[in-house]
């Protein structure tokens, strides 16, 4: 599952969460600017996916014409480009590969600027948050969708996009969320 923009406050809370009920991590500072730093690193992860992502739609509208030509298959094309690029633009594309280098990214943070203290091994710390990951991408969807039904039967209609739909189902989703414990 693709990492996006309004997973990283719910991803960086859920971490906070287990890092702080955690018996062998000792948190040092506050829980929001422990929740502020991983979400950064977790937004900054994902804006270089997006950078790709662009580079990558610039490079297949310069061929636009051959793609039509040779009636290729664009998400095809995207994919296997995109595949050939992720090297150079740093992405890993892998998902477990991923979020254990984001994991990694935020156990050494938070260890170097004082956030945390453990004293077990590295790999065991990394593991509290790559779990954390792990568990809200498996749950998030199902949480999303439930949010998604609950606004259908709502008894006034709400359109997809406008303020009210996104404030109520925001408020949906994270109750779901928070029912299932992943923040």
């Amino acid at each position: 599952m693709r990492l996006k923009k309004q997973h990283a406050q719910y991803i960086s809370r859920k971490i906070t969460k287990d890092l702080i009920n955690c018996n062998y991590i000792e948190i040092r500072k506050e829980k929001s600017s422990i929740t502020a730093e991983i979400e950064r690193i977790i937004l900054e992860d994902i804006q270089k996916e997006t950078i790709l992502d662009e580079q990558v739609e610039l490079l297949l509208e310069d061929q636009e014409e051959d793609i039509e030509f040779y009636k290729a298959d664009y998400r095809q094309l995207f994919w296997m480009t995109k595949k050939r690029l992720a090297n150079e633009y740093n992405v890993i594309l892998n998902f477990e590969d991923r979020f254990s280098d984001i994991s990694h990214q935020i156990l050494d943070y938070l260890w170097e600027e004082d956030f945390i203290h453990y004293t077990v091994s590295d790999n065991k710390a990394k593991n509290v948050i790559f779990n954390a990951i792990d568990d809200f991408m498996k749950g998030f969807d199902e949480a999303d969708t439930m949010a998604y039904e609950k606004i259908k039967n709502y008894k006034r209609k709400l359109i997809p996009g406008t303020e009210d739909y996104d404030i109520i189902f925001n408020r949906l989703y994270e109750e779901e969320l928070v029912k299932k414990g992943l923040i």
